[in-house]
């Protein structure tokens, strides 16, 4: 395999990790997002009409695609979110640079229009597409589902209506699983996340809900097998993959844009607040002072960090002129120039802490400042960081909630229909984790006899466990991190995309 695609439902979140593993097994990632598409526009927002939606696969050619995706994901959450981010014709158009179009087989305006009989409709659509995206970068989909009743029909309308209107096909397979054998497990995990249990067969996601629908990873001989009267669709896989190159810079730091009044460079005003620091904490310009400062300045010179520190420097002297509780965390107190500057409160000197522990000169590592504040103010320090460098440039980081061993075992025990009391005896038989050493299920086995003799005699606990296993570490919810702050020199949609915490509107 020479390629492979990743177009989560709507968002980005998999992206870069996916791009990170595909090019470290020699795989050119291609990167996408399947969109949600409102049946109106953004903005509509009525029960029972806006809450029906299509969708629409959008890869990226180039980086800039790759930002045009990035936008379009933002103002999917900021101005289009109605139970799911939505774009409409309006973001279509305005972010239509650098992309690849695929309309999805079962579920884009152009499906919906076929299931209506209004192949009219499917038309308009098509022709929309094409102008937007031009003839060479639009394709329909076909996916190949003979388990599934009358998918073959509206597949071979499709073909026809391509033939039609002269526009490119291209064959997919949606792959919500590896293997088959795992299809119970994401059924279940669906459940789990719609509150229902096994009566709700439908709840599963799927096209039809039954147990012969096959969605996992098919391999060459079966796509070949699957398409073989349509061999075009194939070769336009090898077409699209062609024209999709994205390069991502990974690792290299961007800091804020930090203003320098004195009209000094970065380095020039660390180095003379630093200096200017040594007398308000009590030293005296000794050798053994100045050496030291002058060598971390001149490491921190050497890598480029100086505004790093700058940006840290001046959040902890706002917080410190509004009384705002801090700490500061970790290997940092090593250094001479925090001290000085007024970011840590611990005379390295005095402790004979090395420097080289928080920089060390010989290792590409980035310095690592840990900062606490009173939590009751920490918006203070977040909003004035927003002011200084702009509300587009300043954002929290979400973070993903998993499937833990005893969470996984309760939500399973009542996705498949067991009383509550079942769950609660499983469930208290897994100790609690230690920080930073979360408890597994296979641990637990190993750890705790009671649990394991309950799992090898009781055939209704094994499978809990065995299907809790499957699900255990999948990601349930995103939420906002308990302390990550970006601050960006420019707007953060310029590399990733943005959402509204769920509890609070105002924060991205």
């Amino acid at each position: 395999m020479s390629a492979l695609a990743l177009t989560d439902a709507g968002n980005l979140y998999g992206a870069i990790e996916f791009y990170k593993t595909a090019k470290k097994k020699g795989v050119k990632p291609i990167m996408g997002v399947d969109f949600y598409v409102a049946v109106r526009t953004r903005k509509d927002m009525q029960a029972g009409i806006d809450n029906r939606r299509t969708r629409l696969v959008l890869l990226a050619k180039n980086h800039d695609g790759f930002k045009n995706l990035i936008k379009l994901v933002t103002d999917s959450y900021f101005e289009g979110f109605y139970y799911k981010p939505r774009i409409d014709k309006e973001l279509i158009e305005k972010y239509n640079k650098d992309l690849i179009c695929i309309a999805p087989s079962f579920s884009s305006d152009i499906s919906n229009a076929l299931k209506n009989k209004n192949v009219e409709k499917a038309k308009e659509c098509i022709e929309f597409y094409k102008k937007v995206y031009g003839d060479e970068n639009f394709f329909i989909e076909i996916t190949r589902h003979p388990e599934i009743q009358g998918h073959e029909g509206l597949m071979q309308q499709l073909i026809k209506l391509s033939k039609e209107t002269n526009t490119q096909i291209v064959a997919a397979h949606d792959v919500y699983y590896i293997n088959q054998e795992d299809k119970s497990a994401r059924d279940m995990l669906q459940l789990v996340n719609t509150s229902g249990d096994m009566s709700d067969r439908n709840t599963s996601g799927s096209m039809d809900g039954s147990d012969e629908e096959n969605f996992s990873f098919i391999n060459e001989e079966r796509a070949i097998e699957l398409f073989q009267d349509i061999p075009e669709a194939i070769e336009n896989t090898v077409k699209i993959a062609d024209m999709c190159n994205v390069e991502i810079v990974l690792g290299k730091w961007y800091f804020p844009d930090f203003k320098v009044a004195s009209g000094l460079t970065h380095d020039e005003e660390l180095k003379r607040i630093a200096y200017e620091g040594i007398p308000k904490r009590g030293l005296e310009m000794t050798k053994e002072v100045t050496d030291r400062l002058d060598y971390e300045l001149k490491v921190i010179k050497d890598k480029g960090y100086a505004q790093y520190f700058l940006v840290v420097s001046d959040l902890l002297r706002y917080a410190h002129e509004n009384k705002i509780l801090t700490n500061i965390r970790g290997s940092v107190a090593g250094s001479l120039t925090t001290y000085v500057t007024r970011i840590t409160n611990v005379d390295p000197l005095a402790y004979k802490l090395p420097f080289e522990r928080f920089l060390n000169p010989e290792r590409p590592s980035a310095p690592d400042i840990d900062m606490d504040f009173a939590d009751n103010r920490r918006d203070e320090v977040i909003d004035y960081a927003r002011k200084k460098y702009g509300y587009d440039k300043v954002a929290q980081i979400g973070t993903f909630g998993t499937m833990m061993a005893k969470g996984a075992v309760r939500d399973i025990a009542r996705a498949m229909g067991f009383p509550y009391d079942t769950a609660d005896r499983i469930s208290k038989l897994i100790p609690m984790g230690a920080q930073g050493f979360p408890m597994t299920i296979d641990k637990a086995l190993n750890e705790v006899p009671e649990l394991k003799e309950a799992y090898d005699k009781e055939p209704d606990t094994k499978r809990i466990i065995d299907m809790a296993k499957k699900i255990e570490g999948c990601a349930r919810h995103i939420s906002v991190h308990a302390a990550g702050v970006v601050i960006a020199p420019d707007a953060l949609t310029e590399h990733v995309p943005l959402q509204y915490d769920t509890k609070n509107k105002e924060d991205a």
